[in-house]
Parts: C-alpha cells; structure tokens; sequence
C-alpha cells in the first residue's frame, strides 16, 4: 500500500494520532507522483464478482468493471476475490461515475513491444485458437487477439478447425498495426518452415519415373495438385486419364489418396509434373492394326466444336470428324448434324500413333450422292428442279438426295446480259434445266436453262465464213463504232478504226440508224460467241483488185487514172452485147458507122 494512503488510512482511524509532525509536503508529492492518468496500465483488486463482469477496485473514489471473457481468451476462467490484476485505464470516470476499464487493452500493452520485437525477429509467439470470426479465426496471444485467416489455418484446406482449437501452438506475426491494435498470425507459414527441409529432401531424392503416393490438395479447371508429403506437384488434366474428361473432378476429389508418376523434374524450379494414366498401358500400342485405313467401325460423339466433332473409338482412343468430312450435303454446323453421345459410323481417314491423332469421316461411311447421281443421270437430259437459292453467279437448285445443282447465270440466257436474265427468277420457282456436267470428287453439278433453245449464234455464224463479205444493217451509234445486226438475237461492233481505210473516214457519225452496209468477216469465234467485222478490210482488198487487173501506181500512174480506166473498160463490157447486134445487120448500113 502507497505510504500516503497508509498515512491517511491511520488519519481515519485515530484522528488524534495523527499529528503534524508528519511531512505533509511530503505526502502531497507522494500523492502526485500516485495519481493514477487516462491511458496508464495500473494495479487493482478484485472486490465483487458479478454474472459475467469483474468489479475492480484500482484506489480511486469509484470501482470499475471489467468483462469475465476479457481474462481468458479460450482457457477457463478462474478468478475469485482479492486477486489482484492488471488493467487499462481508459477513462477516470463515465456518466454513471464508474472508471472504465480494459483488461485486454493492459495485456495488449504489455506484451505490444514483446510482440514487436518477435516480428522484427521473425520468431514465433504461441497463441491458442479460440474463437471463429468471418474470414477467420481469433487467437489468444498471452491476452492479446490477433487475427488467423482461414488461408493460413494449414497448407492445404481444412474442413473441421475443432481439434486445433484450444491448444497452444506457434504462429507467425504477418503483420501489425499498433495504432490500430489489429495483429495477423499463420499458422501455415510455421507448417510450411517445417515442411521445407523435408521438401529439399524429397526433391533432392525423387527421378523422373518414380512412382510416388499423393494426396489430391486442391482442384483447378487445368488439373490438381497433388500432396506428395513434403513437396506439391501439378497432375495436368491431359495426364489424369486417357479417355478425355472435361474437368478433373470427373475422376478426381479433394483428399483422395492416388498413385503418380512423375513426368517432369525440373531442379530449377522444383517443379513436379505427375501423371496417373502414365501407370496404364497407353492404348495407342498397336492402334494401326487394330484400326487400318479406310477401315469402318462404330464410336460415340464425346464432344462438338465449331470445326468437327471427336468420336470415341474406345476409352482412350478418339478421332477427329472434320466438318468437311460430316456429311454429303450438310457443311454448316456441326451441333445440327450430330448430338453429344451418338453413336455414329466412321471411316479411318489417317493415323498419327507418336501424336495420338486420328481423321475420321462419317459421310464416307455411305455412298457418295453425287457419284450415285452421275450413274442415274447423263449430259443433256432434263431436269425438274426448284431453286433453293439466288446469288450473283447463279441460281443452285434442289436436286435428288439433298444435293445441289447450279445453273450459272452464262448459261440463263443466250440474248440477255446475265444481270437481266436472273433478275426474272426468285426463291422457290419450279424450273426446268439441262443436266451439262456431273464432277463427284469437287461436288458439283452444272445445269444451264439457255441450252434447252437452239443457240441462235450457230444460225447466224453458219453462213459466215473468215474472210465472206455480207450486208449487214446498222442498229447502234456510238462514239468507239458502230453496231450491226447479224440475225435476230446476233450482233457484231465494227470499232471506230474499221470503219474506212482512209483515216478522215474513220467516223461512226457518216453512218445512220437502218443504213445497209458491206463489211468483210475478220474472225467468228464460238467458244466467245464473238464476230469480228472490218469496212476497212474490204476496202483495201477493193483496191488490190482493181490495181492488180488495171495497172500499179508504181508505173506513174495515179489510182484516180487507174480507178478511170477500169470504170471505162466496165462501161466497155456493158456496150458489147450492142456492137454484136450491128455486125448482124447489112455492110452498107455499117459504112457510116466505120466512118
């Protein structure tokens, strides 16, 4: 007891004892230096005990009381009266003239720096379990709480925490605020420090092939993790089985004991890649015998892309439906053509053993229709069909088995532009077409609806021939030539320099609408269904006619003489018959004539 408190103690009881030789400025000083200030850590006495509060009395006018829970933070509680304790004074007094008190606060105080240094240190400070909280757990550290999260309970997930509860055991100080009173602790960063000596080891020891016992730890959508005891390692997804699976939890849960193999060492790293199917025979041995080429079997549709579809031939074994190798006629969506768990028939197209590949076909298994359509049907018969659908080259019609035809728009019309003469059809019309070509390997089948009619261009170009000349009459003007008709159906363009051999005559516009003209047969191509026509060309073999009978403009003669000439001596044959006529008649009648 504080000697002043004892002075006045004596005071109370005997007055007349107490005299004034005492030092008062003595106990005055005492008095101050024992004055008790908001936010020291002090000494009190346990007075009353009532339901679940301590009454403490700290030497001040008035008690304060402190919660039972605030003196055992997971232990039982065993305070009784007159103990005396420790605890924070936080206000002298409140509205109801009571000190508040806080006996975590004074705990916290006292061991705050302890705590601090074993941090700074990297020691561990031993705590008991005694309370769940969301996100986590309480920890009792010596009277101060700190906070467990439920990721650093164990190195692996704990379902059940109840037997850890309640003990004493290490922790690890993560982090502190003193300002704010707050502590984290782990309890996995002391596992994991026991763990790693035993994880040198382990790696230190374990080879490629081993076979090792695990634990599944924890599951992802690529694979798990696998406890091996000391040391985790990653069992990948495509290393769980042979067959495919979709995710690992199909063949796979959380602490399952298995048996791997470790794949992959890397010593770098001290990474572990394991495997389960590794332990099997790889079902692949032998997989050219026992599915040759060309060969046709029966398997189940496991899984459906936008490319194909996987087909399992048995567990472990699948192959690869291309969706060009699906079906005949369906090459859009491979989800409309086959559903997951079908069974289907394929074809073996090719096998690659070293990367465990297989191309398999389904329409290959049935006949080809286009090649069962070439044997019923030959060039030049006639079909029946309605058009499925217009696109800029050409109408494609139904035909029999679901397979396509198409009419190309060239071969609509033999007059018409082919924008005219397809703008004449639409979706869903009934037609008639000639069946022109059938080529099963590409899938095709050409039809043309002109080659039902006879081709006007053969009636046109049958009476030309290279080199004729014919009269031809004039439709069309235009600025590069003129346009001629050949027949109803047929015309010919006469460019702007076939026009005249003389260059000033070279021009469209000395030519009208309905004039009839003579021009020479340059070319007739049918494979173009173009004629080649020349003014010009006729001209000058004019002229080498009439040089080569009148005379040659090499003698000094010009062709204006020779042209003269050649018209006098045309006039001259006409006047032949008349002078015949006259030797006929009496000589004495020709007398005048002779002269």
């Amino acid at each position: 007891m504080p000697k002043n408190t004892a002075a006045l103690a004596a005071r109370e009881k005997d007055p007349q004892e107490f005299t004034t030789n005492e030092n008062f400025a003595d106990l005055l000083e005492e008095s101050f230096h024992s004055h008790k200030k908001e936010g020291d850590v002090v000494t009190g006495r346990i007075i009353g005990i009532e339901k679940d509060m301590a009454i403490i009395d700290i030497g001040m006018k008035t008690e304060g009381k402190v919660p039972l829970r605030e003196f055992s933070f997971g232990g039982k509680n065993e305070l009784k009266v007159g103990d005396e304790v420790e605890v924070f004074l936080e206000r002298v007094e409140n509205r109801y003239g009571e000190a508040i008190l806080s006996r975590e606060k004074a705990l916290r105080e006292e061991s705050w720096v302890k705590f601090e240094k074993a941090h700074e240190a990297n020691q561990h400070v031993e705590g008991v379990i005694f309370g769940r909280v969301k996100g986590g757990f309480t920890v009792d550290l010596n009277g101060a709480v700190a906070f467990l999260p439920g990721s650093q309970v164990d190195v692996r997930p704990v379902k059940d925490i109840t037997p850890l509860m309640g003990i004493s055991q290490p922790f690890q100080i993560l982090k502190m605020d003193r300002k704010r009173g707050n502590i984290v602790v782990s309890r996995r960063a002391i596992l994991e420090e026991s763990r790693q000596g035993a994880r040198d080891e382990l790696l230190a020891q374990v080879q490629e092939g081993q076979v090792l016992d695990g634990i599944v730890k924890n599951i992802t959508d690529y694979g798990a993790f696998i406890d091996l005891g000391s040391a985790d390692g990653l069992l990948h997804v495509t290393d769980i089985s042979w067959k495919r699976i979709s995710h690992p939890s199909e063949i796979l849960k959380v602490g399952q004991n298995i048996k791997v193999k470790v794949i992959k060492h890397s010593k770098d790293t001290g990474r572990l890649s394991l495997g389960m199917k590794q332990l099997e025979e790889s079902p692949w041995v032998g997989i050219e015998s026992k599915y040759p080429l060309k060969g046709k079997f029966k398997g189940h549709v496991t899984n459906i892309t936008d490319y194909g579809a996987f087909v399992e031939l048995e567990p472990g074994i699948e192959g690869l439906v291309h969706v060009s190798e699906m079906s005949w006629t369906k090459k859009n969506n491979p989800a409309k053509i086959v559903s997951a768990g079908q069974e289907v028939d394929v074809t073996v197209l090719d096998i690659d053993p070293e990367k465990h590949r297989i191309s398999l076909s389904m329409k290959q298994s049935t006949d080809n229709p286009w090649a069962a359509f070439a044997e019923k049907n030959n060039p030049g018969s006639k079909m029946e069909c309605e058009i499925k659908n217009i696109t800029d080259f050409g109408l494609f019609v139904g035909l029999d088995a679901n397979i396509d035809g198409l009419v190309h728009v060239s071969d609509l019309s033999w007059n018409e532009t082919p924008e005219e003469a397809v703008k004449k059809y639409k979706k869903g019309d009934k037609i008639t077409a000639m069946l022109l070509s059938v080529d099963p390997e590409k899938e095709r089948i050409s039809l043309g609806i002109k080659q039902l009619e006879h081709d006007p261009f053969d009636q046109a170009v049958g009476a030309l021939k290279k080199g004729s000349v014919s009269t031809f009459l004039v439709t069309a003007i235009n600025d590069e030539g003129i346009e001629v008709q050949i027949t109803d159906g047929v015309s010919a363009f006469i460019k702007k320099n076939e026009l005249s051999k003389e260059r000033v005559e070279q021009r469209p516009e000395r030519f009208a609408v309905g004039d009839r003209i003579d021009a020479k047969v340059i070319s007739v191509e049918k494979a173009t269904r173009k004629i080649s026509l020349s003014i010009k060309a006729l001209e000058v073999e004019e002229q080498k006619k009439v040089i080569a009978e009148y005379g040659s403009t090499d003698s000094g003669a010009s062709l204006g003489d020779i042209l003269g000439v050649a018209l006098n001596k045309s006039k001259a044959k006409e006047k032949k018959p008349e002078a015949k006529e006259k030797e006929t008649k009496p000589k004495a009648k020709s007398k005048k004539s002779a002269e």
